[in-house]
């Protein structure tokens, strides 16, 4: 048996594939180290979890694949792979980057670079077996650049600073009834300042018609590229495949800009779950079997 997740600063998607090949899809939200702990993870699996899917983890040796944001460092990962083993002992538990993710997902076994355009951004080099150089996933604060809290924001300093179209203001006026007291409540004082910074890039994706917000997407880009992708040696040379829902649902902004940069798009696809059970199916015998071990997480 095998359970896999794809889990961004937003949302944590999962596959849980039985013995007999049958699988399952289910979601939780995301389960972001930088913000939570061990015991808070441990509650949400237990919580938003299927029974059937607990039970059946719990009474069989599985094999648990769990990639996420902000799992980069041994402190991070640490944070996840005690709640899952928490909550599964039995089982062999791998708990990776979200980039890595990516890779697998928009690379498969060549090289290639990976980029995430979701809540947040970030990119990575892949030699098709290993990430090689990593650029970018600073946080909203720090760059996330291209993403859809970097979006967010810069649509927010144009509200506040008078800049959007009157059209563009009273319609988000009308649907969303933000006072300036209250965004500087959610930016400066509550948990997950990202995540309210990304709601409002749907709102863009929804006017986007409108020129200024059309720029203000391409500007976003446009920095990405220059901050990440470009620094790779490269770049020009290897395909970029990019995995979220920012990149997916703005693709053909993306791609105007991809192609002022000379850069050639692989595959643009919003999440790259089902992408994750293809290649984890297609390498659980052999060699390959021997690699995942090799990466099994001991912390």
């Amino acid at each position: 048996m095998m359970l896999i997740a794809d889990s961004g600063a937003t949302k944590a998607d999962w596959r849980f594939i039985d013995k007999d090949g049958s699988s399952q899809a289910f979601s939780t939200i995301g389960l972001n180290p930088l913000f939570w702990t061990s015991k808070e993870v441990t509650s949400e699996i237990k919580r938003a979890f299927p029974k059937t899917v607990q039970k059946a983890i719990l009474n069989q040796k599985s094999r648990i694949y769990y990639y996420g944001t902000s799992c980069s460092s041994k402190e991070r990962k640490s944070i996840i792979y005690s709640a899952v083993k928490h909550v599964f002992p039995k089982s062999k538990i791998v708990v990776d980057h979200d980039m890595l993710a990516a890779a697998h997902a928009v690379c498969g076994d060549k090289k290639g670079i990976a980029a995430i355009l979701g809540t947040g951004s970030n990119s990575c080099y892949y030699d098709g077996i290993k990430i090689t150089e990593t650029i970018g996933g600073y946080a909203f604060i720090l760059g996330d650049e291209g993403s859809g809290a970097h979006i967010g924001l810069q649509f927010m300093k144009a509200f506040l600073n008078n800049e959007l179209s009157e059209k563009v203001r009273e319609a988000f006026l009308k649907e969303h009834r933000l006072t300036k007291d209250k965004i500087f409540d959610a930016v400066y004082n509550k948990k997950y300042p990202n995540r309210f910074l990304a709601t409002f890039a749907k709102f863009v994706y929804l006017h986007i018609e409108d020129h200024f917000l059309n720029e203000l997407v391409k500007t976003s880009f446009r920095q990405f590229f220059e901050k990440s992708i470009c620094k790779y040696e490269d770049y020009e040379q290897v395909p970029v495949g990019f995995v979220g829902s920012i990149a997916f649902n703005f693709k053909d902004i993306l791609q105007k800009v991809a192609d002022e940069k000379h850069i050639t798009v692989s595959k643009i696809t919003r999440n790259p779950i089902e992408e994750l059970v293809k290649y984890h199916l297609s390498h659980s015998s052999g060699s390959a079997m021997k690699v995942n071990r090799a990466r099994e997480q001991t912390v």
